[in-house]
């Protein structure tokens, strides 16, 4: 049986989908035998399974559509096509990655049944998504809220104004979030026991769950954080967003401000001057979303290890990577492009053209980037500032390389750091940079001297990204 668990207010929102099978039919089942049938569907163009996840699934696209599975085993000999997943008893004898995989429709129904109007709450949740899409703040597994979680916000608003329209709810959304006194938990209903033994959340009794920074507990049982992969980093972010918005629907409301002003695209390319890049690569489209998937999951392990950088403010994930294919002609264009540094020829030649050479390969790369802000230099330091983060960068390739599935013959990852005039043109919208604001500093006034040594390459280099980071920072 096939139940839908999120909601789907967009045509590019993705859909998941749970498949409820009996007892006698295995999760190995799930991987070996559906996983095969799915892949010579028609209308199929992608499909990647990854058992080994928190919460195992196959992830698909389907007539452009990408379409998540999840798979639950009930103990039950047969499924009844009347069955009701709010029954708690189903989750009887069940490990713990049924009990996460069934926590999506439970916890969607959940939410629609302790709305006090379902229509409001929708219409509200869909402003919502959009702004946190825009604003480049929606992904759970960059630290930032999914939406599950972004739909237990605003229905704890609309439960919070039960009569206000969806306009209203949105302002009250923002004025209320962004001065939430967190880690205090966003609650649709009280906590409580169900008849299983298994772990609630409950930050008295778990030392861990004490360590989550914007708790917001599912409703369905057994109630869980989620969102226990915000960081302080991410955290700062989203409050900083959500301050912004709040300015902007007080504008709408008091001034006649557009509401496009609310729904304006992010600057995450232009907010920083530093970038970590991080490149993911592989000899094949297949083995690419394997290896970048893992790569990706372990991004957040990353920032959490650059916050305790002491010259370091915050480091900001984006919410997404690029993905580009390149066609090489010979070792040296290979290696140019695991780093990124793909040259004109490259981005220009067709996979026709490519196949000619006797050199040919092609190569699949994932690009990830993370924003960092500089702390300010402390009052009477002296010298330059440096910022070392081999440690970090070294420590995550390794843990991603850990990966049981890597192969150094086929699969790549460079960790490089990169200032803002070197982001390629690809990440900004219609691959066009934008202008930079003109300075509105005042000139300085030049000063005539008899003699002035001309400057060496050394002394401009240290003026530069190598006096912030140190000369023993290495990425790569």
């Amino acid at each position: 049986m096939l139940f839908s668990s999120g909601f789907a207010l967009f045509y590019r929102d993705d859909i998941d989908c749970l498949l409820v099978v009996p007892k006698h039919v295995s999760r190995d089942d799930f991987f070996t035998t559906f996983q095969p049938m799915l892949q010579e569907t028609q209308g199929v163009t992608q499909v990647t399974g990854v058992p080994e996840a928190y919460v195992p699934i196959i992830k698909s696209k389907i007539s452009g559509v990408e379409i998540d599975f999840l798979c639950a085993r009930l103990g039950l000999s047969s499924i009844p096509d009347d069955l009701e997943l709010t029954d708690d008893n189903l989750l009887k004898n069940l490990d713990e990655r049924c009990v996460r995989s069934l926590g999506g429709p439970r916890v969607t129904d959940q939410i629609l049944r302790l709305v006090p109007n379902v229509d409001v709450f929708r219409d509200a949740l869909r402003c919502i998504k959009l702004w946190a899409r825009r604003r480049a703040i929606y992904s759970n597994v960059m630290g930032f809220l999914g939406g599950v979680a972004w739909a237990m916000l605003v229905a704890r608003i609309c439960q919070l104004y039960p009569n206000q329209a969806a306009g209203a709810i949105v302002s009250r959304f923002f004025t209320i979030m962004h001065q939430w006194k967190w880690p205090q938990p966003v609650l649709l209903k009280p906590i409580g026991d169900g008849p299983l033994g298994v772990k609630v959340w409950n930050p008295k009794l778990y030392p861990q769950d004490r360590l989550h920074r914007m708790p917001i507990i599912t409703p369905a049982y057994p109630c869980m954080c989620s969102t226990h992969n915000v960081s302080a980093s991410t955290q700062e972010i989203m409050m900083q967003e959500c301050k912004r918005a709040a300015e902007v629907v007080a504008r709408i409301f008091d001034e006649g401000a557009p509401w496009s002003e609310l729904f304006e695209k992010h600057d995450f390319f232009s907010r920083y001057r530093y970038y970590i890049q991080v490149v993911a690569a592989a000899d094949s489209a297949e083995n690419l979303k394997k290896w970048s998937g893992t790569v990706e999951s372990k991004l957040r392990q990353l920032v959490l290890k650059l916050e305790f950088v002491e010259s370091l403010k915050l480091a900001h994930p984006y919410v997404k990577g690029f993905e580009r294919v390149a066609h090489c002609i010979n070792d040296e264009e290979v290696s140019e492009v695991a780093f990124n540094r793909i040259s004109d020829a490259v981005i220009n030649r067709t996979q026709e053209e490519a196949a000619k050479e006797p050199g040919y390969r092609t190569v699949y790369t994932t690009t990830f980037y993370i924003g960092l802000a500089i702390a300010p230099k402390q009052a009477g330091a002296v010298g330059p500032q440096k910022l070392d983060i081999t440690y970090q960068t070294n420590e995550f390739k390794r843990i991603c390389k850990q990966w049981e599935l890597f192969d150094v013959s086929f699969m790549d990852l460079h960790v490089t750091h990169i200032k803002n005039a070197q982001l390629p043109n690809w990440v900004f919208e219609g691959g066009v940079r934008p202008v930079p604001k003109a300075s509105k500093r005042p000139k300085p006034t030049k000063v005539r001297r008899k003699t002035q040594p001309p400057i060496s390459p050394a002394s401009t280099r240290r003026c530069g990204l190598g006096s912030l980071f140190g000369s023993s920072f290495s990425c790569g």
